[in-house]
């Protein structure tokens, strides 16, 4: 009887801990990963210290390049220009607060086929490159549809963190207690 309940109180722990140690992330898309990658080494040859991943910049970055989606990619080099209706409803899905974040860019770039050599030479050859060259940037998040990467750069100032009151990692870690609880509660009925 003491077996049982052992083996019951290690299969409560086990679960908990793949609740709260799992990422909210399921997988990472790997042409976002090598662009950071590569836009990383760029900036090691410069002697700046790497970008790292925040989370409110790659949901933003998401979200526009969804918006772009189905915009026409020509494929030439540099930047495009590009207009989004609702850029402050972008914001507030990500959990960034409008009134409090000023510094930052979006940099969106159109490749066919998103050929990862070219997306670099896009961000690293062209004027966007004056954005990464820039020591205040410590922060990215990337997202890409079809033919579209947007980097959105980030800075470690109050202005430029992409925080808000109600971030998304606040949600999320929101999200998994709540997750747990009702899985513990689950498993406390089904068991005793």
């Amino acid at each position: 009887m003491a077996s049982l309940k052992l083996i019951k109180l290690f299969l409560f722990v086990l679960l908990h801990a793949i609740f709260l140690l799992s990422s909210s992330v399921l997988c990472d898309d790997k042409d976002e990963h090598n662009v950071l990658q590569g836009l990383n080494s760029y900036r090691t040859s410069l002697r700046l210290p790497p970008l790292s991943r925040n989370e409110n910049a790659g949901c933003l970055a998401h979200k526009i390049a969804d918006k772009l989606e189905n915009q026409p990619c020509n494929g030439s080099a540099g930047a495009t220009s590009v207009q989004l209706d609702n850029y402050s409803g972008l914001l507030s899905k990500c959990g960034i607060d409008i009134n409090s974040t000023k510094d930052g860019a979006v940099l969106p770039v159109c490749v066919p086929k998103l050929v990862p050599t070219l997306v670099l030479t896009n961000y690293t050859r062209t004027q966007l490159a004056k954005y990464l060259n820039d020591s205040r940037f410590t922060g990215a998040g990337l997202g890409s549809e079809d033919d579209w990467m947007v980097v959105v750069l980030s800075t470690d100032t109050p202005s430029g963190s992409f925080a808000g009151a109600t971030s998304l990692m606040s949600t999320v870690g929101f999200g998994h207690c709540l997750v747990c609880l009702l899985v513990g509660m689950l498993v406390y009925v089904l068991v005793y």
